[in-house]
């Protein structure tokens, strides 16, 4: 995205109604082949909240993203369950274009051993001037889950649960959980979400077969 779209994306949402900022769930959400369909010939946003973190560890004592020691980290299982995302997302023949990822430890490595690479966009997780609470929090997220994928390739967003949760409301993404976003230029829409259970089931529809 140039930075004068996202700027002028920034600004209109930053401007919107606060009765415009909560998105809800397509009216028809997508299964099975039609999902698989769909993904395969792109155009969508994959937000992904990153694999299984190491809850006795936090991220109180974090003076820099770069220093891993002081943030919640990946298990084995989370780094495990981050290479099978990826590998069924390639089995399913799913195009992926850019990856981004919040800058924190877990999301960045999450993103790395899922798809091999990772675009640190502190965007996915900055809450904006606004106080927590205000309907306009997170608003260069919402740039971000707006902005329109071409064709041919999807969108990957590796990043947190509650800035998109902000946002979309409902239940919270489970760790390794991803939404499947439909961008429409100034919001967006859900039409799926999906767990490695989810994508597992996918490979097996008779769409992939």
């Amino acid at each position: 995205m140039s930075r004068w779209l996202f700027l002028g994306a920034l600004a209109l949402a930053l401007g919107a109604p606060a009765a415009t900022l909560a998105q809800q769930a397509a009216a028809t959400p997508l299964r099975g082949p039609e999902l698989l369909a769909a993904l395969r010939a792109g155009g969508y946003i994959l937000y992904l909240r990153h694999a299984d973190t190491d809850h006795s560890q936090n991220d109180e004592r974090m003076t820099s993203v770069e220093d891993c020691t002081t943030q919640r980290n990946l298990t084995d299982r989370g780094r495990d369950h981050s290479r099978a995302i990826g590998l069924v997302i390639r089995t399913l023949g799913i195009p992926i274009g850019a990856v981004l990822a919040s800058p924190l430890c877990r999301t960045v490595e999450t993103a790395m051993l899922a798809f091999g690479t990772a675009q640190k966009a502190p965007a996915a997780r900055e809450g904006g001037p606004l106080p927590p609470g205000s309907a306009g929090r997170f608003a260069a997220l919402r740039v971000l889950l707006s902005t329109p994928v071409a064709p041919g390739a999807n969108t990957v967003i590796v990043a947190h649960a509650y800035p998109y949760f902000t946002l979309v409301g409902g239940q919270f993404l489970s760790e390794g959980e991803a939404d499947v976003v439909r961008p429409r230029g100034t919001d967006f829409e859900v039409v799926a979400r999906v767990g490695l259970r989810q994508w597992r089931e996918l490979a097996a529809t008779p769409a992939h077969r």
